[in-house]
C-alpha cells in the first residue's frame, strides 16, 4: 500500500487518519472518507476528481427495471 495514493479526494486525509472508501470512475481509482462521502452523493460537481458529464445529466433510475 502506498499512503500517498490512498487519500480522500476531497479533504486529502490519509487512511492512517480516517477510514477510506475506494471508488472507481472513468477507469481511475479514487478514495473518499466517510465524512466527505455525502458530498459525492449530493454535490458531486464540487469534487474535481469525479466531476464530469455524469454530474450534469439526469439519471434514469428506471432504466434497469426492465
Amino acid at each position: 500500500m502506498t499512503d500517498h495514493t490512498e487519500r480522500c479526494l476531497n479533504c486529502e486525509r490519509a487512511s492512517a487518519q480516517v477510514p477510506l472508501i475506494r471508488l472507481k470512475y472513468a477507469e481511475r481509482e479514487h478514495w473518499i472518507c466517510a465524512q466527505c462521502f455525502p458530498l459525492l452523493i449530493h454535490k458531486p460537481e464540487r469534487l474535481s476528481a469525479v466531476a464530469g458529464a455524469w454530474t450534469q445529466n439526469q439519471v434514469d433510475h428506471h432504466a434497469h427495471d426492465e
